[in-house]
């Protein structure tokens, strides 16, 4: 990593799901309930982008941890990246976001546990 870092990273959907098979990072999903619901990462943490904008605390992530973050394409994921960030942790976000994750092939369920559906 970059001494002089100006923003987020950014990690690929393989990359991503190899971290977090590994329990190396911890994974949020930013997303909003309705599309949570339908469809997320299994072991994934939710907080939607709206409840961090106003200064929601991040679930689950033990101090110096690897927080990546993932939304529907990625972008929402960029500005919280980016946000925590600037809380001094150690954020980065997933190109492409649940879309390339289920373009990949990689499990998603809804929150009965049956498989998901991106929203």
């Amino acid at each position: 990593m970059p001494i002089f870092r100006t923003g987020p990273g950014r990690l690929g959907v393989v990359e991503t799901h190899h971290l977090f098979q590994a329990a190396t990072a911890v994974l949020l999903d930013v997303r909003e309930t309705e599309e949570w619901d339908a469809g997320h990462i299994p072991g994934a943490q939710h907080l939607p982008l709206s409840r961090l904008l106003a200064g929601g605390e991040v679930p689950g992530a033990p101090a110096g941890s690897r927080l990546v973050l993932i939304c529907r394409s990625g972008q929402r994921s960029q500005h919280a990246a980016r946000l925590l960030c600037e809380r001094g942790m150690d954020a980065v976000d997933v190109t492409g976001g649940m879309k390339a994750w289920v373009r990949q092939g990689l499990p998603i369920q809804d929150t009965a546990g049956a498989a998901g559906t991106v929203i």
